[in-house]
């Protein structure tokens, strides 16, 4: 692919999957602005992408995805067009109840609202690209844990981490379902699930739970399992929905490994595919309705 002339913006572009996707758009042409909480993270690859031949330029803006000031600055300093949003940021399990200063559960807020609040900032950007694309990348704990409306920061039911996590990647997917309304404008969002990969992820994962997973040794050294993916591999998914001819007119799909995934009705503990209630379109206009009046 010849991404020459596009811009793309990757959150949490500095490292992991995010910054394999920074990559590979660089490396095809493209001007990438990686956008992160801490920018420092990021210029070491910014260093190393501007020495090669052939990438279409790579510079760090700072982006606090729970922080909607933070948000709102970087869409309003925004100029020109912008052909490709690739939604990669994202924290997980936090291990108590954390809310953001507009209210929000912080897996929510940083997960969803903040994506949500950053495209729709950018929207006008994007309208004006012709052909923009939108890439959500979402996680499989979508699947066990839908959307509760009536108490989705943890405000009376006990706080769970997974939970909390699973929730924020279910409104993610129930994203793109709801911005179908943008088609018309050019604009297309589809979300996808990278696998399991090792990376900053699971920073908020104490050594006992890693151990459980399977992915340490007594001695603290980290251990894939086989089924595991490299950053790259977990970051290809991404890459394809951002630049694939493809995917040219497709929106409000859920990918994994590349292909479509399946959609999965009362089979949430299945290892593979999309839980219908990611799909539902009201379920989708309601929460952007919800997601709207908070920004």
């Amino acid at each position: 692919m010849d991404l020459t002339g596009r811009h793309a913006v990757v959150t949490g572009g500095g490292s992991g999957i995010g910054a394999e996707t920074v990559s590979a758009l660089a490396a095809a042409g493209a001007r990438v602005t990686i956008a992160t909480r801490r920018p420092e993270i990021a210029e070491p690859l910014v260093r190393k992408l501007s020495a090669l031949p052939g990438t279409g330029g790579v510079e760090v803006a700072a982006l606090d995805l729970a922080d909607l000031t933070s948000v709102d600055a970087f869409t309003r300093a925004w100029r020109g067009p912008l052909d490709i949003l690739v939604a990669n940021a994202g924290i997980m399990a936090l291990p108590t109840r954390t809310l953001t200063a507009q209210g929000w559960e912080m897996q929510l807020a940083t997960n969803f609202l903040g994506h949500f609040a950053l495209a729709t900032g950018l929207y006008a950007p994007l309208k004006d690209a012709g052909s923009a694309r939108i890439v959500v990348v979402s996680s499989g704990a979508h699947r066990g844990v839908p959307f509760d409306f009536d108490d989705p920061h943890f405000a009376r039911r006990p706080y769970d981490p997974w939970a909390a996590y699973g929730q924020s990647k279910s409104a993610e997917v129930l994203f793109t379902v709801g911005a179908r309304r943008w088609a018309a404008d050019g604009i297309t969002v589809n979300a996808l699930n990278p696998g399991y990969i090792l990376t900053n992820l699971q920073r908020h994962l104490d050594d006992d739970t890693m151990r459980a997973f399977g992915v340490m040794d007594d001695e603290g050294n980290l251990t894939p399992l086989p089924h595991y993916k490299t950053p790259a591999q977990g970051a290809a998914t991404s890459v394809l929905l951002a630049a694939s001819p493809l995917l040219e007119g497709i929106t409000g799909r859920y990918f994994e490994g590349n292909q479509e995934a399946p959609t999965v009705v009362g089979r949430e503990q299945e290892p593979e595919g999309v839980a219908a209630h990611a799909l539902d379109p009201r379920s989708a206009d309601r929460l952007w309705d919800y997601a709207a009046d908070a920004v």
